[in-house]
């Protein structure tokens, strides 16, 4: 009965031996895949470090793109201020010239008559002086042929 004791004792042993191994085994696989995930950790905090420094870049050049499109947007309304002013000058120059051109007609109507007696008067006085011209021609080359 002691050997059996001892047997179990010795079978005891071997058994927590295997399991001691095999636990080792595990806890050595478990200890690589750590290490693999820490690893794997340390290369993804950099790329998080790199992303980081890049997207404030990309945002600091965002602001400073947003604030040069403001400024730009602020001028370009100064010049669409100033051409709405010179279409507004240009449409009163328009009616200006509208309401000439409007006087002068009416003014043709209401004196056509007058208009219409100075021109006959007109074309009669250069009738009558080219008549005195022809006149003064003729006489003058009747004196001539005289002497």
């Amino acid at each position: 009965m002691e050997i059996i004791l001892y047997l179990s004792i010795a079978l005891i042993a071997i058994a927590f031996t295997v399991l001691v191994v095999f636990v080792s085994k595990t806890l050595k696989s478990v200890q690589a895949t750590l290490d693999n995930v820490a690893g794997t950790m340390s290369g993804l905090e950099k790329q998080v470090q790199g992303i980081t420094t890049e997207t404030t870049e990309l945002l600091h050049k965002t602001n400073l793109l947003a604030d040069d499109i403001q400024q730009k947007s602020e001028k370009l309304n100064t010049v669409v201020n100033a051409v709405q002013g010179v279409g507004q000058s240009i449409q009163q120059l328009n009616r200006s010239v509208s309401n000439v051109s409007t006087s002068v007609t009416n003014g043709l109507d209401n004196n056509k008559d007058q208009i219409s007696q100075v021109v006959q008067w007109s074309n009669t006085a250069m009738d009558i002086w080219q008549r005195w011209k022809v006149k003064k021609e003729q006489t003058k080359a009747a004196k001539s042929t005289m002497h």
